[in-house]
């Protein structure tokens, strides 16, 4: 085994998971920052929509969820399983090869228990900011914040040897901007 890193992932979707349980299993320190309380990513239904579909008032609540209540995965569950954990049927789950969201949340539930990932996981922790310390130490400080009240933050800076970020794509609306729009 090669040298023992101390590891910032951020984010626990599907990309966040694998690595964190990767980079466990080669030996790394991982923590895990997620700014929602469960593990899932994209994969969370979120009934509530934004007041401000385009994105265009920096002061609105983010509701951060692309999924529709009805949504169905594109693809067989045989393809999106792992190799040393595939998306099998379940007991009491949905039963067809192109299971609804619930059941793809409940998968990525069960690989963070069964990898013991769980433990590696701050739930409440956004991540603020990311910003490498010198080029030749290759240390990076990770700020992190949670939120105390309504209206106050607790933040947190830590160093880390290397940071994954598995944030996603879709967290702020892209508008295409040309002229005559």
């Amino acid at each position: 085994m090669g040298q023992c890193y101390k590891v910032a992932v951020i984010g626990v979707g599907t990309a966040g998971l694998v690595t964190a349980k990767e980079l466990q299993r080669e030996g790394h320190h991982v923590t895990v920052f997620e700014k929602a309380n469960r593990v899932g990513g994209t994969w969370l239904y979120n009934p509530r929509v934004e007041t401000d579909l385009l994105g265009l008032d920096p002061n609105r609540e983010i509701v951060h969820s692309s999924l529709y209540r009805s949504l169905r995965v594109n693809l067989p569950r045989q393809v999106m399983g792992f190799l040393d954990y595939p998306f099998a049927k379940k007991e009491g789950g949905d039963p067809r090869h192109f299971p609804g969201h619930e059941e793809v949340l409940r998968f990525l539930e069960d690989f963070a228990w069964d990898f013991g990932l769980m433990e590696l996981i701050r739930f409440g922790h956004e991540v603020v900011r990311v910003e490498q310390i010198d080029e030749a130490c290759h240390e990076w400080v990770v700020e992190s914040r949670t939120r105390e009240t309504e209206s106050k933050w607790a933040s947190k800076e830590e160093v880390f040897e290397a940071v994954v970020i598995c944030n996603g794509k879709s967290t702020e609306p892209k508008n295409a901007e040309f002229s005559g729009i």
